[in-house]
């Protein structure tokens, strides 16, 4: 017979109190706290291991797939719906495209309509040959127009004889959302009668969401994923009161609700916010005490044992991937964010999901970037099986540790917001789109200075690319950003690589391209690391960099940068050879190029007394200090 191997027998527990002392000791008095403890922009600290004992306090791992809060998911298995978003120029066309992606691996489809064209034909032609039962419809119109568009659907799928019990889909409804993007003045009982309006209509289709909160906003305009959250939860929050106050029941005005969440590239942390979003959701639901509505045939209250629904306590969530942090230069690297936020996503638990295609920060998409972006859905279900599996993430010391730091910092953000007379009055006030804004330029100069990295932006450009054309669009344009100030404060959607690829722009469009020699001498192992640091530092900007292994004198370095013709001369050594260097190639420049100094040596001062102004290092501001070179070149 073959005896069981246990690995663990062998090894005795090890306490955290142990792993701690152990780790303080190699690091031989440097500060723990400082050496190895993260620090997320939403201000709480991440340990850099954990370990069963930081289980013991917490209760999120003791749940279950599919029941109350759902941490660990509304559903016992991990499918997800596909979605790909069609803009309707002509309802013809847009159904043609919707039939074929839907042959394609597509199960979602979100319509955006024209106010102006919406009519029960339009909506016959739009939605011909689809099967509304056996895939996920979605639709997007005005405030004004959303009532409207959920009495045509009712009419429709009434008049196909469709069971309006087993539809699924939403009507993207979502007034505050107008006014946060586009300044648009509206008063509360406008945004309650048009929601309630939109809700009891489609109470006839109770798998569809008439309402959605599109914290993917938020997520856009550069929120940390906390703001998201809380701002998420107080929104919905003040379309659940809206909806019973205008006589829906709780229950019915929960379901109704549907949730948009923006994907960052930050994987861990995402995966933990969708586990604490359902959470803290529930729990608010839950406070309402709601009655079930589900029909006779549904028991959830007797067999739970809660005393209210728990099946409405359910949040729907639809992901979309980040715009943030697409780029233009080095576009393919898109792919890979939009991968691992898929990835971020689909373990989180969400619904549904939106994969943007990686080219549509310039130009609207082709059907090979659409392709992709459906496909790297489909590899993660009919490859990597993530929708066999619901929440493979429970359990992990580290992510159920994330959970509930994230909910924490959430739910402060959800009672403050709540004490300050709900979610309008602060959107009203502008409150919400300053915090946003404050949060979205700590980020942007994390960017620019490079503590947040963007591959192929602000480190490790392609020195040699060029958009060559690509540009359909106007990069600094986005979907929902063109405001109309009707006097509330807008969000300022943007992309974090904006600023830096308006200096590889204007190098384009330069007369002459500027010429960054590498004056290397001395240490091999500095001159060669400093060139490496100085020429990704100034191929952001799009200069020619001119690379060299090693020069036996400065005078020869400089007359060959001279045979270059370059522009900028950056001597590249140790700091001990500057001192002497330093002074020797600089009086040989004699201001004709543009001299710098790779580093920060000990001799900066003496250095600069002599004239010497440039020096770029790690702690440069990248994006900064290029835009100065580029005033010194003219560019």
């Amino acid at each position: 017979m073959t005896e069981k191997l246990n690995l663990l027998a062998n090894f005795p527990p090890v306490s955290t109190e142990r792993w701690k002392n152990q780790i303080i000791a190699d690091l031989k008095g440097a500060d723990f706290d400082k050496k190895l403890v993260w620090k997320t922009v939403e201000g709480f600290s991440v340990m850099p291991f954990y370990s069963e004992e930081d289980l013991e306090k917490l209760k999120t791992d003791k749940l279950s797939p599919g029941e109350f809060p759902y941490v660990q998911g509304t559903k016992i298995d991990n499918e997800w719906f596909v979605r790909q978003n069609i803009q309707v120029e002509c309802p013809k066309q847009a159904n043609d495209k919707a039939c074929d992606i839907l042959n394609k691996g597509i199960n979602s489809i979100g319509f955006s309509i024209k106010k102006e064209d919406l009519s029960s034909e339009y909506i016959a032609v739009l939605l011909k040959d689809i099967k509304a039962d056996c895939v996920e419809l979605n639709f997007r119109v005005c405030v004004k127009r959303s009532p409207e568009l959920a009495q045509m659907l009712v009419a429709y799928f009434k008049q196909k004889n469709y069971d309006l019990k087993s539809l699924r889909g939403s009507i993207n409804l979502d007034p505050i959302s107008r006014m946060l993007l586009k300044g648009k003045s509206l008063t509360e009982d406008f945004v309650a009668a048009q929601i309630a309006q939109t809700a009891k209509i489609l109470l006839e289709l109770p798998l569809y969401q008439a309402i959605t909160v599109n914290a993917l906003t938020l997520s856009n305009a550069g929120s940390t994923i906390s703001q998201e959250l809380g701002y998420a939860l107080a929104w919905g929050n003040q379309y659940l009161n809206m909806l019973i106050d205008k006589g829906i029941k709780p229950a019915d005005a929960a379901k109704t609700i549907r949730f948009t969440f923006g994907v960052s590239s930050n994987y861990f942390v995402e995966i933990a916010k969708f586990r604490a979003a359902r959470w803290l959701w529930a729990q608010i639901v839950a406070a309402y005490k709601p009655e079930c509505t589900c029909g006779d045939d549904c028991n959830c209250m007797e067999e739970s044992g809660l005393g209210f629904c728990p099946c409405c306590c359910a949040m729907k969530i639809h992901a979309e991937t980040s715009y943030f942090n697409f780029t233009i230069f080095d576009a393919n690297v898109n792919m890979l964010r939009t991968q691992t936020e898929a990835m971020s996503a689909t373990l989180g638990g969400v619904d549904s999901l939106t994969v943007l295609p990686y080219d549509c920060a310039y130009k609207q998409s082709d059907d090979f970037s659409e392709r992709i972006a459906k496909n790297q859905q489909l590899l993660l279900k009919e490859e990597c099986h993530f929708n066999k599996v619901a929440d493979p993430a429970a359990g992990s010391y580290y992510i159920e540790n994330l959970t509930n730091q994230i909910a924490h910092e959430a739910w402060k953000l959800f009672l403050e917001e709540e004490e300050h007379s709900g979610f309008f009055k602060t959107v009203e006030s502008g409150r919400v789109q300053t915090a946003v804004n404050a949060a979205a330029n700590v980020r942007l100069k994390a960017v620019s200075s490079r503590r947040e990295i963007l591959l192929g932006t602000n480190q490790y450009p392609n020195f040699n690319e060029t958009t060559n054309g690509k540009i359909e669009r106007d990069i600094d344009a986005h979907e929902f950003s063109t405001a109309c100030n009707d006097g509330v404060p807008t969000l300022k959607p943007t992309r974090e690589a904006i600023e830096f690829e308006q200096l590889r722009l204007a190098t384009e469009k330069a007369a002459k391209r500027p010429k960054v020699f590498m004056l290397t001498i001395g240490n091999l192992a500095m001159r060669l690391a400093r060139a490496q640091f100085s020429s990704n530092f100034f191929g952001c900007a799009g200069y020619q960099i001119i690379d060299n292994i090693g020069f036996n004198t400065v005078q020869e370095g400089v007359e060959t940068a001279r045979k270059a013709d370059a522009d900028i001369i950056v001597i590249c050594s140790s700091d001990d050879e500057y001192t002497d260097l330093a002074p020797k190639a600089f009086e040989l420049v004699k201001g004709k190029e543009i001299f710098v100094i790779a580093g920060a040596p000990t001799c900066t001062e003496d250095l600069q007394k002599i004239g010497i102004e440039h020096f770029i290092n790690v702690k440069s501001n990248v994006l900064e200090t290029l835009k100065n070179f580029n005033i010194l070149l003219n560019i």
